[in-house]
């Protein structure tokens, strides 16, 4: 079996890290490339890194930060925000990034997809999806959870997969920032529908919950942010404590 993966996400704002709840109230986090250095030292499996205001400020994601995170870390890192054509992937990988991340971009032009996984193989091209819950359903937001969208979930996700997404990082917009625990029943559907690995965000508050997100929702990894970016929780302490409870991860 695969080991799960420990991944801290960074959202980036003029330069710095920022983290919020429900996707509103921001607050600074600190250097993003300080922050990626400790999380590398510590045991971190791999990074994200997003510019979460480059889709609704309609700019470009951040190469020049892509640039110092590669020269700083020694993990893979993904990178998200603002990238809507093959071209800017190609930046962004030549500036040292391992992958991709592509959110409003693919939802309003799903043939982006395609483009990027023909051009430079699926493992380079994550598909987030921010959703929320609203009267039973998953809905898709755009633009860092500004505008909602007639798009399920579930149906998104599989055609993501199917245009050759490699991974999907599903964010449960209503658990996001708030510590209670993933999004466990929907991530299992997830895991159910789809044959690509899913990652898990939003919700992260407590060891258990990590426990909870790979062995009841059977996601290959677990992304978080607040609680290792205000040192709520080390990685290198979460790994022991999965590796108590039989969860596989590298240590």
């Amino acid at each position: 079996m695969l080991a799960k993966r420990i991944i801290p996400c960074l959202d980036v704002k003029d330069g710095t890290t920022v983290k919020g709840v429900n996707f509103v109230n921001f607050r600074d986090a600190g250097d993003p490339v300080e922050l990626g250095r400790k999380y590398s030292l510590d045991g971190a499996d791999e990074l994200v890194y997003l510019d979460i205001t480059a889709s609704h400020d309609g700019r470009k994601t951040f190469i020049d930060l892509v640039r110092r995170v590669a020269a700083n870390i020694s993990i893979p890192f993904t990178v998200g925000g603002g990238i809507n054509q093959v071209d800017d992937v190609e930046k962004l990988l030549n500036a040292g990034a391992d992958k991709i991340s592509i959110n409003s971009a693919a939802l309003r032009n799903p043939r982006l997809i395609d483009d990027i996984a023909s051009r430079f193989g699926s493992q380079v091209c994550v598909v987030a999806i921010d959703a929320k819950l609203d009267n039973g359903e998953w809905k898709c937001f755009l633009n860092g959870g500004r505008i909602p969208t007639d798009r399920s979930l579930i149906e998104w996700a599989h055609e993501a997969q199917e245009r050759g997404a490699g991974e999907i990082l599903f964010t449960s917009m209503n658990h996001d920032g708030v510590k209670t625990g993933f999004a466990c029943d929907t991530l299992r559907e997830l895991h159910n529908r789809l044959s690509i690995p899913i990652i898990a965000s939003g919700g992260a508050g407590a060891l258990s919950h990590f426990y909870d997100v790979f062995s009841s929702g059977c996601a290959d990894a677990a992304l978080a942010a607040s609680i290792f970016h205000f040192n709520e929780i080390g990685i290198h302490e979460l790994k022991c404590y999965l590796r108590e409870n039989n969860i596989n991860v590298r240590l």
